[in-house]
């Protein structure tokens, strides 16, 4: 079975390939469609996988690593690989009706999938290089895609995006030449068992605070995330959601838990750190939302603001804080996106971004209506919503950790949050009809449908706390993080 691992990256590919070279709109739509919904079944497969084999390894072309080039499949991969597919299954079949406005729906999923590749290449790959070859594939073609409206807007956005991400790409870049120069070696797994072999030397700190700066970047936390709320808002909805659903967790987030849990080994004194950084994010990005008006901006900053949450429960080390973060990863990929989704819908239908230019839309747009305040109850914490239970889990992990500071601020950013979204609601869904809304509408059957089956997520999302189903998927990912650099050991035994 461990030949299934490489069609995680084969399947984007090459469909961006053969897409690329047959130049029709309806086999581009069916192909691109047909493309992600095997990859979220592959997802879904390969964590029954792992539940039976436990880690499992590919070596490319047959060589042995470290010499040659590793794929590896574990409990933390196949969560990221569920979400990233989930969240791209659902974005394409938004864009079966959204991309007809604009100009050759082909080249978008052509980048869309190359994009995705990227993506399941940085979550599968076991080797450091590989790592970055892959991150660079899925942030090029997410350049592209942000200034895929051509608007003076998105090509300012996506130019501003390029510029900064190249420079985190650099810092990635010069660490791993430095931590090859130190440890021989480019594998995973090999790296770690060379440096707990050796005394740590200068040269490992240094190579921590390239890779926080590089993946930081990727991943938007506050202060390295200047980047995010033009490109976000600029880029087409589907776009959007895959971008502040599962791009930043995929290149930054799940890289630092990969590199620092993984690889280097996790110190107390970087995980204060990741604290400090994740509650800034979390306070700056929430205070930040409240005074926009640009529905896509707002939602934008709040991506800055949710993903501080993650990093504040993973930094705190406990089991419990672990799997509070892990999970609210998730749900933040599931209601972002559907959020993202909604707003593409108004735009679609208003065709503005501007939240004091609407007003009674719930009428005219019930189902955008409804699972637009789903997914705001859902991110705000409100109760019996996904997002309540990852967030309560971080809470009380803060306080059992005795850090009620943060407990505090995680508290009082969820309150604020909830505030914005009022505004939301109250502007956009609830507020005075317009004159102009006489001829608005629902949008299309195929943007509802993943509207609304993410919505379901939103409301049903809380299972996944159930010991049935929290043992098969989110429990054994907590395990990965907490078992450190025992997998540097898990790899090379499956190796022989």
């Amino acid at each position: 079975m461990n030949h299934l691992i490489p069609l995680f990256v084969a399947i984007p590919l090459g469909s961006a390939f053969l897409i690329s070279l047959i130049k029709n709109k309806c086999f581009a739509d069916s192909w691109a469609n047909l493309a992600t919904f095997s990859l979220l079944c592959l997802s879904v497969y390969s964590l029954f996988l792992t539940r039976a084999n436990g880690t499992m390894v590919y070596k490319m072309g047959g060589w042995i690593p470290p010499i040659g080039i590793s794929l590896v499949l574990d409990a933390l991969s196949v969560l990221l690989l569920i979400t990233v597919n989930l969240i791209a299954l659902f974005a394409t079949i938004y864009s079966l009706s959204y991309m007809e406005r604009y100009t050759s729906k082909g080249k978008f999923y052509t980048l869309f999938l190359l994009m995705l590749g990227g993506m399941n290449g940085v979550i599968i790959t076991g080797d450091m290089f590989n790592l970055f070859v892959f991150l660079e594939i899925a942030s090029v073609a997410s350049y592209a895609l942000v200034a895929f409206g051509v608007e003076a807007e998105e090509l300012e956005a996506s130019f501003k995006y390029m510029v900064l991400s190249c420079v985190a790409s650099s810092f990635v870049l010069l660490g791993i030449a430095l931590l090859y120069s130190y440890t021989s070696s480019l594998n995973m797994a090999d790296i770690s068992r060379v440096l707990q072999s050796r005394e740590e030397g200068k040269i490992i700190p240094f190579v921590s605070v390239l890779f926080l700066m590089g993946f930081g970047l990727k991943a938007a936390i506050v202060p390295f995330h200047a980047w995010l709320p033009d490109a976000h808002p600029s880029a087409p909805a589907p776009i959007s959601a895959m971008l502040s659903g599962v791009l930043i967790k995929a290149l930054g987030i799940y890289a630092i838990l990969r590199i620092f849990f993984s690889v280097l080994g996790i110190s107390q004194s970087f995980l204060t750190v990741l604290m400090v950084l994740g509650t800034l994010s979390m306070v700056v990005g929430v205070f930040l939302a409240i005074g926009q008006w640009d529905f896509k901006r707002l939602l934008a900053y709040h991506s800055i603001s949710q993903i501080g949450y993650v990093i504040l429960g993973i930094s705190l080390g406990t089991p419990l804080g672990i799997l509070g973060g892990l999970f609210h990863l998730f749900n933040h990929s599931v209601f972002k996106s559907l959020l993202f989704l909604n707003s593409g819908a108004v735009v679609y239908a208003t065709g503005t971004r501007d939240l004091r230019k609407m007003g009674g839309l719930r009428e005219r747009m019930p189902v955008t209506g409804s699972t637009c305040m789903i997914a705001s109850m859902s991110i705000s914490g409100i109760p019996p919503f996904n997002g309540f239970w990852s967030k309560l889990i971080i809470i009380i992990a803060c306080i059992q950790a005795g850090h009620l500071g943060y407990a505090f601020w995680a508290v009082l950013a969820s309150l604020l949050t909830l505030s914005s979204f009022m505004k939301v609601q109250r502007y956009a869904f609830f507020g005075k009809k317009k004159e102009s809304s006489q001829s608005i509408k629902e949008v299309p059957l195929s943007m509802r449908i993943p509207m609304i089956v993410l919505s379901l997520i939103c409301i049903v999302g809380g299972v996944l706390l159930i010991p049935a189903l929290r043992n098969n998927f989110l429990g054994p990912a907590t395990d990965v993080l907490l078992k450190g650099t025992d997998y540097a050991r898990i790899v090379m035994e499956n190796l022989r």
